[in-house]
């Protein structure tokens, strides 16, 4: 099991290494080469400047056991198909049964900010949102061990 993460500009990743670390993981941090030298981790995978190159790169190297943590639905549907969990960076699990309504939902939110001419922000951070994030990790993971325990 290794934990795979999209790792554009996250403010979680001390969270997932903090976690991995616990549970002796291995972590992959897949980055861009347009990234900031100072945004860059000990042991990433960089991929090319190419539209999508961080997602495809990743999932070349996803396999079933491993949890991709992303933002990008169609990165985590890919990543499902593939055998691996996927994780969103708020602690939400992704699945075959909910990814249809999240796509759906979240293109009539851009129709709606559209329509109004309004770009909405993105919410910041709570510490809500990160024990969240780590409270469904750990869930993913145990559930993962039990799972391998019982084969």
């Amino acid at each position: 099991m290794r934990i795979l993460v999209d790792a554009g500009a996250y403010p979680v990743k001390n969270i997932i290494n903090k976690v991995a670390r616990a549970y002796s993981i291995p972590v992959i941090m897949f980055i861009g080469t347009s990234q900031r030298e100072s945004e860059r981790y000990p042991g990433a995978a960089i991929a090319e400047k190419q539209r999508d190159s961080v997602e495809l790169t990743l999932l070349s190297e996803a396999s079933v056991k491993d949890i991709v943590i992303t933002q990008d639905y169609g990165l985590a549907i890919l990543a499902i198909g593939k055998g691996a969990k996927a994780l969103n960076q708020d602690g939400f699990i992704y699945s075959i049964d909910n990814i249809d309504r999240l796509i759906f939902e979240h293109h009539l939110s851009q129709k709606t900010s559209q329509s109004r001419g309004v770009m909405s922000g993105l919410k910041r951070r709570n510490r809500e949102d990160d024990i969240r994030l780590e409270n469904a990790l750990v869930n993913l993971i145990e559930t993962e061990k039990n799972i391998e325990d019982k084969v």
